[in-house]
């Protein structure tokens, strides 16, 4: 089936939407985004009713599985209230099962991966590499019992982090979530689409960002690169997208570093728009 549909759509953060005709994957799903002051003061949760209003408004796609690039609360958060509401697997690692079982997911719809797995939901192959977070990570460590909410958001722990490689017969896309990368993890795989984390990148030293580009999108031979992980993720849904403060981050800078490269190397680079519907692999 080469020529079946595959569409995709962003959700803020990192959290993407790929489907055809038949399946849906869902990356991360993070929607309840909770304000500032109640992540560093309070306790937080998923709040079901926009989940529910997410899945609404992309059309009860049928969703296979949640899959979580780590899990961090800005990853993970909301991953088993979508299972749960679509009967989908939650599928991470060991920390974003136990987040899992926090909520009530049933173990038969809770599938660990490690380094190199691969798995099938219907026409879509999805590879795991094992890679590592962004530079400064908050919180480190793993989730080692099951998470019941409300908790501090450092309770959301990092886990294992992934690239993740969706193949399906019109192409691949990799979602790599984390700026960071496992020096060669990716050399002798390909995808055409990168949907790439550029979170705090524009903090970062030139030379890491350039060693990132080539580790990531060179490494891999992909055309076309999809900017994620670059809005205030503290701001809902419900309003337009803008970026971090420049006190967390600075996409200006972000961006003077990679169009540059991305002219070299006849990529062409995307930022997208929340719940907009594109085609990854159009030309």
């Amino acid at each position: 089936m080469p020529d079946a549909e595959v569409t995709a759509r962003f959700l803020g953060t990192s959290s993407v939407l790929l489907r055809d005709e038949d399946t849906a994957l869902l990356v991360d799903g993070f929607v309840t985004r909770p304000g500032l002051l109640r992540v560093a003061l309070g306790k937080i949760a998923p709040d079901p009713r926009s989940v529910r209003g997410a899945m609404e408004r992309l059309g009860t796609p049928p969703i296979a599985a949640v899959i979580c690039a780590h899990s961090h609360y800005d990853h993970a958060l909301d991953a088993p209230v979508w299972a749960a509401l679509t009967r989908a697997e939650l599928v991470g690692s060991e920390s974003t099962a136990n987040i899992g079982r926090g909520l009530g997911v049933p173990s038969e719809r809770l599938r660990v991966v490690g380094d190199g797995d691969v798995t099938a939901f219907g026409a879509f192959e999805v590879t795991f590499v094992e890679t590592v977070h962004s530079p400064d990570d908050r919180y480190p460590g793993v989730v080692d019992r099951p998470l019941v909410p409300p908790a501090r958001s450092r309770a959301w722990r990092t886990g294992k982090v992934y690239s993740i490689f969706v193949t399906h017969p019109r192409g691949t896309v990799l979602v790599h979530a984390s700026a960071n990368f496992r020096s060669g993890a990716l050399r002798g795989r390909t995808a055409d689409v990168v949907y790439l984390g550029i979170g705090t990148v524009g903090k970062q030293p030139s030379e890491f960002i350039e060693t990132y580009w080539d580790e990531v999108v060179r490494a891999t031979g992909a055309r076309r690169v999809v900017l994620i992980h670059w809005d205030d993720f503290f701001v809902g849904l419900d309003r337009p997208l803008r970026p971090l403060p420049r006190l967390a981050d600075d996409l200006d800078r972000t961006m003077s570093h990679i169009l540059p490269m991305a002219a070299r190397d006849g990529v062409e680079v995307a930022l997208p728009v929340a719940w907009q519907q594109t085609d990854p692999f159009s030309r």
